[in-house]
């Protein structure tokens, strides 16, 4: 008796799925493109904004005038020329109002010198220092790090002006209006913009202002007691 052999052959139904999902394999192909587009888009975005938020809080952790550097004394309240005359000197104490004589920090004096604030770039690394033009920072790598994907189209720009001193602290709220002074104040505004000539959708024409402040208010001194 003769037996014919039957051999495994794909069948037209499974066929059939197979092109389906390839189909639908190709068809979702421009779509996954454009979501990692989008992707790296973001991220270029987000490097530069934690790149100038960074610098931001970086020139805050610095003195807020070169002469707060004295190892000889607590870091001085100094004077201004056009700052609010509630926060003058009182000439007797050489403490502003509201300074208790028991401290000696939140004085207006560095030993006998009374010394008034400035702005200007020094390189005595206090805030005014870091006024300029930056491109992204790579960590261990400089300006420029091979870290980041935008190496030479963004920008962070940074400024250091006199802001406007002049709220009335006699008042029962007080409303402070960022802007710059004529002359030397009790605040020093820090503004850091990130501007791009980057041709991704997220960075391209983008002008993005981080600003902060720093007050002229003396260094602290840590109360201690001998045991």
């Amino acid at each position: 008796m003769y037996y014919k052999r039957l051999r495994p052959a794909i069948a037209m139904i499974e066929l059939i799925f197979a092109l389906v999902i390839m189909g639908i394999a190709l068809m979702s192909a421009p779509m996954l493109i454009t979501v990692s587009t989008q992707s790296i888009e973001v991220s270029l975005q987000q490097e530069s904004l934690n790149e100038a938020s960074s610098r931001v809080n970086m020139l805050l952790t610095y003195p807020w005038d070169q002469n707060d550097i004295n190892d000889s004394c607590i870091p001085p309240v100094l004077t201004v020329t056009n700052g609010d005359t509630q926060l003058n000197m009182i000439t007797s104490t050489a403490r502003r109002v509201g300074v208790p004589l028991t401290t000696n920090s939140r004085t207006f004096k560095c030993g006998d010198q009374i010394l008034p604030a400035t702005l200007a770039v020094d390189g005595n690394d206090d805030i005014d220092d870091f006024v300029g033009t930056t491109t992204l920072n790579a960590p261990g790598g400089g300006s420029g790090g091979v870290d980041y994907i935008e190496q030479t189209t963004v920008n962070i720009v940074t400024t250091v002006t006199y802001g406007r001193d002049d709220a009335n602290y006699d008042a029962g709220g007080i409303t402070f209006v960022p802007g710059n002074g004529t002359a030397s104040t009790n605040i020093k505004n820090v503004n850091v913009v990130l501007t791009s000539t980057s041709s991704e959708n997220e960075l391209k024409d983008k002008q993005i202002t981080f600003s902060a402040f720093s007050c002229n208010i003396g260094g602290i001194e840590y109360v201690s007691r001998e045991i």
